[in-house]
């Protein structure tokens, strides 16, 4: 049974992957897969156990791998239950799910994005409807539904936008309040990069297109378009995008490569740890990323909250002066349902607890600056997460992460390989469009098929 869903969803792979690329799945990790491998990380075991399943999480996280061992062997101290942490390298979690899942002793716990990322797991997935974790949620929207079966449970709510430098940019004369518009961001940019060497460092960090960096432009940047264009017509998914607001991507992602820390023609060879190294040294005002880099730079003393803000993505559509940040999850908990029955409940007992206990709230609060969309949630003291709450209360409207409704895997990287080229003058902005429009609708045909 288990080798015939395997078949199925290697045929299916390169049409309905897991998507799941973007959410904090750039930041690199010491403990993290090197491209293609896994690091595992066993929680240290009560010698005298009795406990009668065991617990194997695939965690798509890098950035917060040490922060998951670390749990884990909490959980393990306090219950006997041991709970091993395998995370998978930025970019390649999906083939690592896929090769994990072939093994005898396959992942209890493991995620998918979103309605596409399900459609090619649901069958390995446990109706999780009557459970306790699923008691806990905030809100049914965070529940992922295969018609009356509960089989996936969205456990972060997370930002990105800009995040920005306040200092550098009080260095140039502005302050956030001065950018409420792709125009004011443009004309900040632009006056920076005149004045770059009389003031030392640039507007963006690099827009790094290597495979651990180019999610934030071939996704998330993506998002924008997509959004507006959901937007106007009123829809959440369609297999046919018109592309409408690609001029005002080609716009932003131009203002990204021609004011950066390096030439466009750099930034196929550039990482998502050198746009971050960036950031932390000084080197660039604005940072497109997410809250999950919040533990990145201040951990060690470089930044405080006061230093650090995040702002809207700008890209000219809209009533930008309401816009929020881009706010949402693809980050859905599946149990497997293949596990023994005792693995099962340990797995079910183990992501209840890290919800609902003080320890899991806190570290996942604190550790990981994670939202999560539970009754026990500990208040985040991550700034960018306060930073969305107030701009939400104040009546901004939070984009929403519509890349979830992206058709495949193949595209995003089609996408990528297009913007790659654009940015080295070795393609056009056509590419780009053409593997956008064309590639969405072929892609979505090949799933109609799939």
């Amino acid at each position: 049974m288990k080798a015939k869903k395997l078949i199925a969803l290697g045929l299916a792979g390169t049409m309905t992957a897991a998507l799941l690329a973007g959410c904090s799945s750039g930041g690199s990790s010491s403990s993290a897969a090197a491209s293609g491998d896994t690091a595992t990380s066993e929680a240290s075991t009560s010698a005298t156990t009795t406990a009668a399943g065991k617990v194997y999480y695939l965690n798509f996280k890098p950035e917060q791998d040490q922060q998951w061992q670390d749990l884990a062997a909490v959980y393990t101290e306090q219950t006997g239950v041991p709970v091993s942490v395998v995370t998978a390298a930025s970019g390649e979690y999906e083939t690592t799910l896929m090769s994990e899942m072939a093994k005898s002793d396959a992942p209890t716990l493991f995620q998918v994005n979103g309605p596409i990322g399900l459609a090619n797991w649901k069958d390995y997935c446990y109706d999780l409807t009557g459970s306790d974790i699923l008691g806990q949620l905030t809100s049914d929207s965070y529940a992922l539904k295969d018609g009356d079966a509960t089989l996936g449970i969205g456990y972060v709510i997370e930002s990105y936008g800009l995040i920005t430098n306040k200092t550098l940019l009080e260095k140039a004369g502005y302050t956030i309040d001065d950018i409420k518009s792709f125009a004011d961001l443009k004309k900040v940019a632009e006056d920076i990069t005149a004045r770059q060497s009389e003031l030392g460092f640039a507007a963006f960090t690099s827009a790094g297109m290597d495979s651990s960096s180019d999610w934030r432009y071939k996704t998330h940047l993506a998002n924008l378009p997509i959004y507006f264009e959901y937007k106007d017509e009123g829809i959440t998914s369609t297999d046919a995008i018109k592309g409408t607001y690609l001029d005002n991507y080609k716009d932003i992602f131009d203002l990204y490569i021609n004011n950066s820390t390096c030439s466009p023609t750099e930034l196929a060879g550039k990482t998502a740890d050198d746009s971050r190294n960036e950031f932390l040294a000084g080197e660039a005002v604005f940072y497109q990323n997410g809250s999950w880099e919040y533990v990145n730079l201040t951990q060690d003393g470089t930044f405080t909250d006061d230093d650090l803000a995040m702002i809207p993505i700008y890209i000219g559509v809209g009533d930008e002066a309401n816009q929020g940040l881009c706010t949402g999850t693809e980050n859905y908990w599946c149990v497997n349902k293949e596990a023994p029955e005792e693995d099962i409940q340990a797995t079910l007992d183990f992501i209840n607890w890290c919800v609902t206990s003080e320890e899991g709230t806190k570290a996942m609060a604190d550790d990981m600056g994670f939202v999560i969309p539970f009754q026990g949630a500990q208040e985040s003291s991550n700034i960018f997460v306060k930073e969305d709450q107030e701009m939400t209360a104040e009546g901004k409207v939070p984009v929403s992460w519509n890349f979830t409704t992206m058709p495949s895997e193949n595209w995003k990287n089609n996408l990528g390989s297009a913007l790659t080229a654009y940015a080295a003058g070795t393609g056009d902005w056509d590419g780009v469009v053409t593997a956008f429009v064309d590639g969405w609708a072929s892609e979505a045909a090949l799933n109609a098929t799939a």
